[in-house]
């Protein structure tokens, strides 16, 4: 049976851009991209994933050549990219939001156009961070792609492993340290993931700041600096897992959001991470 393999190649380069489009009034970038709106540009240092697969190669042991991969998203993505000003110096964002959503298109667009990969693989994802806080990954498998957008937040809180259906022995025995009777804490990284189509207004997903606003008057500010099993109602008669605060932050937000909410994934530390999908 013949089986792929999935082979991701990174690249970074420095951009810089803005939400401003000089075909519309100073009214109408103000009402299409609220605090994002200015005529002067903003810089980032960007991470791009590809993702290609393809049958490894008996020869080579390969499913790709990596530096023809590297090559290529050097010259076609990287070399474009590197120290332009995306909206001045690439013609396609003269009159398209150089948005993350809209940067992941044209990427992809270029990567399949003209053959510009090896025959031997296909596109299958591209991931590209603007910030830490914020990345988007379009998904090109299947009948129909599918675009994510990923926010990043932070929020400390303490808590108890203790579970009202265990005896203190097994209590101890289960959640060892992690059940001291004083508590411990986290400094927890929360990770919320949208879907959809982007606005063919503003390039969007969705309004970053309505997200932001939303995300932090669900979750964070409510949990921010709590201690998890004493001051919140929704964690009363629960064991305080990170399983369960991942699931109750996943139901709070699912039916609040303006779209879709594809994933939540909630960092505990940083080797312990728990996600909940759609």
């Amino acid at each position: 049976m013949t089986q792929t393999v999935r082979m991701t190649r990174r690249v970074t380069f420095s951009s810089g851009h803005r939400y401003w489009l000089t075909a519309l009034s100073d009214s109408e970038n103000l009402e299409r991209f609220g605090k994002w709106a200015s005529r002067y540009n903003h810089g980032h240092n960007y991470v791009l994933d590809v993702e290609v697969k393809g049958n490894v190669n008996e020869s080579t042991g390969m499913v790709v050549n990596i530096k023809s991969i590297d090559e290529i998203l050097k010259s076609k993505i990287v070399g474009q990219f590197d120290g332009k000003s995306i909206n001045d110096e690439i013609d396609h964002f003269a009159s398209v939001t150089s948005s993350i959503e809209n940067l992941m298109l044209y990427i992809s667009g270029v990567l399949t156009a003209d053959n510009a990969l090896p025959d031997e693989v296909k596109l299958t994802r591209i991931r590209l961070e603007e910030m830490p806080t914020l990345y988007g990954e379009l998904i090109l498998e299947g009948p129909n792609s599918m675009m994510t957008l990923t926010r990043t937040y932070e929020f400390a809180a303490s808590h108890r492993l203790d579970s009202p259906m265990l005896s203190p022995e097994e209590n101890l025995a289960l959640f060892g340290k992690c059940n001291n009777p004083a508590g411990h804490g986290h400094n927890y990284l929360l990770e919320v993931t949208v879907s959809g189509e982007p606005d063919p207004i503003s390039g969007m997903l969705v309004n970053i700041v309505e997200l932001d606003n939303l995300v932090e008057n669900l979750v964070v500010n409510r949990y921010d600096h709590k201690n998890l099993n004493e001051d919140l109602a929704e964690f009363q008669g629960r064991t305080t897992t990170s399983e369960v605060v991942a699931l109750e932050i996943f139901n709070r937000l699912k039916d609040s959001l303006p779209v879709k909410l594809s994933r939540v994934r909630l960092h505990e530390t940083a080797r312990n991470i728990f996600e909940v999908r759609a």
